[in-house]
């Protein structure tokens, strides 16, 4: 039992100092931080109790500190069960041709790309010289904190680099799902041979929304991953699926 209290306790430490790493490095509104503190205090909790009952096993019920941890470790496996599907689309592969190639979205800071779009934006980029006829959609509105909206931003970026692609813009789309529907209503993409660029840890889910809204061959094309956030994201990825199923959006 004292290995387990061990490993409870620096667990704990290593996701409180993760949360102070991402926080550092993304800022302090970092979307969906948070669950970084509230596993470290979980975690504690259980070191605690673990503890407690080895230190005063006749105060405290043997099966209570145990039912404790076995709790909260179904509780992790099963938020984490999307996890292989999740790694799978981070490792799809990038040089399927395709007629359309939808490229997701992301936060833009006044006029200038976020670091999650910069590398979409690459991807895409790279993804249109190596395929000269795809037509690149770029689909995203106006959000909170964006002087204009991600399509205009992305075109512009992509214009920068000496980008010759066809560019459509979809200007319309709050979410995912928008994005796929509203792409389609402007190109009717949905029955071509069509690939959606985003984050690598991103690309199972849209795939999967992408075949609920009617897309008949579709393929991922994920970016790469920013190496100090890509833990989180894909943690926060599985809350994201779990969220998408329960609307019945997959």
């Amino acid at each position: 039992m004292l290995y387990m209290e061990i490993l409870y306790f620096v667990l704990a430490v290593c996701c409180g100092a993760y949360y102070i790493c991402i926080t550092s490095y993304a800022g302090i509104t970092a979307n969906f931080a948070w669950i970084w503190i509230f596993n470290a205090l979980t975690l504690l909790l259980c070191g605690a109790v673990l503890r407690y009952h080895r230190l005063h096993s006749g105060l405290l019920p043997g099966k209570t500190a145990w039912i404790l941890v076995a709790v909260r470790t179904l509780i992790v496996l099963a938020v984490l069960f999307p996890l292989p599907g999740i790694l799978g689309g981070m490792r799809m592969k990038t040089d399927v041709s395709c007629d359309y190639a939808i490229v997701l979205g992301a936060q833009v800071r006044g006029t200038r790309p976020s670091r999650a779009l910069l590398r979409r934006l690459e991807k895409a980029l790279e993804y249109g010289k190596d395929h000269p006829d795809v037509v690149l959609v770029l689909s995203g509105a106006q959000g909170p904190g964006e002087d204009i909206t991600e399509a205009v931003c992305m075109e512009t970026w992509l214009r920068q680099q000496g980008c010759e692609n066809k560019l459509v813009l979809e200007e319309r789309s709050t979410d995912t799902l928008e994005n796929l529907k509203y792409s389609d209503g402007l190109t009717g993409c949905a029955d071509a041979k069509t690939g959606i660029i985003s984050n690598d840890f991103h690309v199972f889910r849209s795939v999967l929304l992408s075949r609920k809204a009617g897309y008949a061959h579709v393929t991922g094309i994920p970016a790469k991953g920013d190496p100090v956030m890509e833990l989180h994201y894909i943690v926060r990825e599985c809350f994201a699926l779990w969220k998408e199923k329960l609307k019945g959006n997959i």
